[in-house]
């Protein structure tokens, strides 16, 4: 444990022992947790910052990118913006490919990525 972290639980076992977390609102319901089990944990803190400040991480922010460039292929005829939007896709997954992340297949199609997207969408 390192020393921020003692730090915290203290603070917490103080509070706790003083009764200031008896009457919080929502005591006694599930917490709704942001999953980042993914992340690496020296990044989970940082990560955690920017997405309260409203950022994305970069990958995330490809994937977003992705995901509306995908959304305008869908609603485009053939032609030469549908191919402009093909190239666009693919340049941002090469980015994506390039920072060590590799566009999944659940990502990539299905409704596992549409949830995820969807709750990207919401959070952002």
């Amino acid at each position: 444990m390192t020393l921020v972290d003692q730090l915290a639980e203290a603070h917490i076992r103080k509070a706790l022992d003083g009764g200031e977390l008896d009457r919080l609102p929502g005591r006694g319901q599930p917490l709704h947790l942001d999953d980042d089990s993914l992340v690496p944990e020296e990044l989970r803190a940082g990560y955690r910052l920017l997405k309260n400040a409203g950022f994305l991480p970069p990958e995330l922010e490809l994937v977003r990118e992705i995901r509306e460039v995908e959304s305008l292929i869908a609603r485009l005829d053939h032609g030469e913006e549908r191919n402009r939007a093909c190239a666009r896709l693919n340049l941002l997954r090469s980015r994506l490919r390039s920072r060590g992340r590799e566009p999944s297949l659940l990502l990539e199609r299905g409704e596992y990525r549409d949830r995820l997207l969807r709750r990207l969408d919401e959070e952002g």
